[in-house]
């Protein structure tokens, strides 16, 4: 599959890797076509990795993932055109963390909003499903380092089919055990808001290596 990933830092990087390594062709978009960040990702991921701008990206990709800071998120998208999303599936894993007055950072959109909704709305016609921000990059891909795998992540979004093909890429290319669908893309008011609490038991643990499990 022909995979677009918005962004070059370490999500998206990570994100990028992991599906080169299960066979599909990855272009990394950013501001630039000649980005340096995404240049020596592609010379250490060979033949199936690219790099172009945010549209040569999200042109590229029957996928889209959204690996922005999420204060940068929408201007990115903007970037990357319309035209190029509109009718695919683009998974949102960005946070809106304001980082303007240091740490820890505080959520610019919060309690009546998100970011998944600012993004659906800015585009109605693209199938936003949020999920894997309540994570670190490494576990998104490798959730078996933390209890075994057995640890929940969360999933928001309008589309029923798009949540059911990122639900199996998930489960079945990233090794997700449990998800968790919330319900409609307002859902992502919710999982935005753990990133306060995630900040804080990462402060506690020393390690962004944990995740948090539904015990009912």
């Amino acid at each position: 599959m022909k995979i677009g990933v918005l962004g070059t830092g370490a999500v998206g990087s990570t994100v990028g890797t992991k599906l080169i390594q299960l066979g599909h062709s990855v272009k990394m978009g950013s501001r630039t076509a000649a980005n340096e960040k995404a240049a020596d990702w592609v010379l250490k991921n060979g033949s199936h990795a690219s790099q172009g701008t945010f549209a040569d990206a999200a042109a590229f990709g029957e996928i889209v993932f959204n690996c922005t800071h999420g204060m940068a998120s929408l201007d990115a998208l903007t970037l990357a055109g319309a035209k190029n999303l509109n009718n695919k599936i683009l998974v949102d894993i960005a946070n809106a963390l304001d980082f303007s007055k240091g740490m820890p950072p505080s959520l610019s959109v919060c309690n009546t909003d998100s970011l998944g909704e600012q993004i659906q709305r800015a585009f109605p016609d693209v199938q936003v499903v949020k999920t894997l921000n309540t994570v670190n990059c490494i576990l998104m891909v490798k959730p078996e380092l933390v209890a075994n795998g057995d640890h929940d992540l969360f999933i928001s979004g309008n589309d029923a089919g798009a949540k059911k093909k990122v639900t199996e890429i998930l489960k079945e290319w990233f090794g997700w055990k449990s998800v968790i669908d919330l319900g409609d893309i307002t859902t992502a008011r919710a999982t935005e808001m753990l990133l306060p609490l995630w900040i804080v038991l990462m402060g506690k643990y020393q390690s962004p290596n944990f995740n948090f499990k539904v015990v009912k």
